[in-house]
């Protein structure tokens, strides 16, 4: 039996609806903000000089939301500190909180901003989203009051915590996340007792999200992607640029091309303290990014993406990091290696002699394999391979593995390691691989001025990182940038409750 017209409409309504809300698409935005910092002091400011502030930096992040939904964007990421800087001490920054609620009590601030405990700067965020039917994510400072029943309780009676928030374009509160992994110097900040893996779901595809220096750790970077198999990561970050392989552009594209996943990463604008650099980045590549030392301007960036990348018919192949290097033999000349520092770290290095050959650099249980050619080979510039593994960090270490064709700061070999942002060789080809002992391996490649290169190298099944037609820009850097997150030692500063 046929069904009657106004049931076969309804039907094809329903389905049309259904196919609107589940896009293929989405266009995503982040917003690199020039904070508006305090004054620097001890002393805690009233909680209208804090509003006051605040209101500054709201005014800004505003009118990109604005701009950013006139566009058609559906969502946007706002940085880490965004909203009042990070020039705080633990008093000074109490004025700034809010208290920050789970989002299972289904608020919007917006339409009903008494419900809870005064909270103007949560109410303004979820109008913002409101008003421009728009995500917006952005990271303030929650408060959660404690008592002596709690053997945790700072003395203060109160938890104080990094945090990013999430209004839906309802202006509804869908998502908070407690920072888990605080940077050193965050000491206004309490650690979560547990790790939170934050994940809500939208038209288009499943979100997780953390901030800055989780990305670095494995919980709950690793869990929401592996475990909880989110689409596409919100990263709010105040990312200090550290060359040779952590700047903000560098490390967040490679993450989500070894993660397979999209990165909204948002940064502050400081080049004082070396912030800059923020995208949007896909398992392919960087879709937009931005980075500029030489501005004090923050910068709106907007891309379409994925929303289901995983599904995508371009989306890359797993790939088993150690297969090509472990079936290899090393090449010769393994008597001409020296060691360097990158930063603390001692890499050991075999410098690149000629203007074509193949090399292999081993420390510890990692043997890095170099097949290259130069476009020109100058006597002004000096690369080497690079192998280290080991733990890395002063106060928190993590475990590192990693492989690097690397451009020295000067013909001096002392110089290698050191820091540099230029470069005038260009190479035919290369080929990188390394024995490494995880399969969550990061890759990247950098252009002279910090210049990503989309589109113009791939990483194999078998775990090589190779150029496809030569580099159209100088190099600073290819490197696999490789996590043993079962080898690091117990976090010194995080205490069990």
């Amino acid at each position: 039996m046929l069904p009657s017209q106004p049931l076969l409409h309804t039907a094809v309504l329903a389905l049309a609806v259904l196919q609107t809300l589940a896009s293929d698409t989405f266009i995503a935005a982040v917003y690199e903000h020039a904070v508006i910092l305090p004054d620097a002091t001890d002393e805690p400011v009233s909680p209208d000089n804090a509003l006051a502030l605040m209101n500054k930096n709201m005014d800004v992040l505003e009118g990109a939301i604005k701009e950013a939904a006139q566009q058609g964007a559906h969502i946007i990421v706002t940085p880490e500190d965004g909203i009042y800087g990070w020039r705080f001490t633990r008093e000074s920054i109490y004025p700034y909180l809010e208290d920050i609620p789970d989002p299972s009590v289904n608020w919007i601030p917006c339409t009903d901003p008494t419900r809870f405990a005064p909270a103007p700067v949560q109410k303004r965020l979820s109008c913002m989203a409101k008003n421009n039917s728009i995500y917006v994510v952005a990271n303030i400072g929650d408060k959660k009051p404690c008592n002596s029943s709690d053997p945790g309780c700072p003395s203060d009676g109160h938890y104080q915590y990094n945090t990013d928030v999430v209004f839906d374009p309802e202006g509804k509160l869908v998502a908070r996340y407690h920072k888990y992994n605080l940077f050193r110097g965050e000491t206004q900040f309490n650690y979560p007792k547990e790790p939170e893996a934050i994940t809500f779901e939208t038209p288009f595809g499943r979100f997780g999200i953390f901030t800055c220096f989780d990305i670095l750790f494995h919980e709950p970077a690793v869990v929401l992607v592996s475990e909880l198999q989110v689409d596409t990561v919100l990263f709010p970050t105040a990312w200090m640029n550290v060359l040779p392989f952590l700047t903000a552009v560098e490390f967040h594209s490679a993450w989500a091309m070894g993660m397979g996943v999209n990165l909204l990463s948002a940064n502050t604008h400081n080049i004082n303290m070396s912030m800059t650099g923020s995208g949007l980045f896909t398992p392919e590549g960087p879709a937009a990014y931005h980075y500029n030392s030489g501005t004090e301007e923050g910068r709106l960036l907007m891309a379409k993406l994925s929303a289901r990348p995983r599904l995508s018919p371009t989306y890359p192949p797993a790939v088993n990091w150690s297969s090509y290097a472990t079936s290899i033999k090393k090449f010769p000349g393994q008597n001409e290696t020296f060691s360097g520092a990158v930063r603390r770290d001692i890499f050991t290095f075999n410098e690149l002699r000629h203007k074509a050959g193949n090399y292999t650099v081993c420390q510890g249980d990692l043997c890095c394999h170099l097949i290259y050619r130069m476009s020109n080979k100058s006597k002004d510039e000096v690369y080497v391979l690079g192998a280290f593994d080991g733990l890395h960090g002063s106060l928190i270490k993590y475990h590192w593995q990693i492989c690097t064709l690397l451009k020295c700061k000067s013909t001096d070999l002392n110089t290698c390691g050191q820091p540099v942002e230029t470069a005038q060789t260009k190479f035919e080809m290369f080929s990188l691989s390394g024995t490494f002992g995880t399969s969550y391996v990061f890759p990247e490649v950098l252009y002279s001025e910090v210049q990503l290169a989309p589109g113009e190298f791939e990483v194999l099944r078998d775990g090589r990182l190779k150029s496809k037609h030569g580099t159209s820009k100088p190099l600073v850097t290819a490197t696999l940038f490789g996590r043993l997150y079962e080898k690091d030692p117990p976090h010194p500063l995080r205490t069990s409750p």
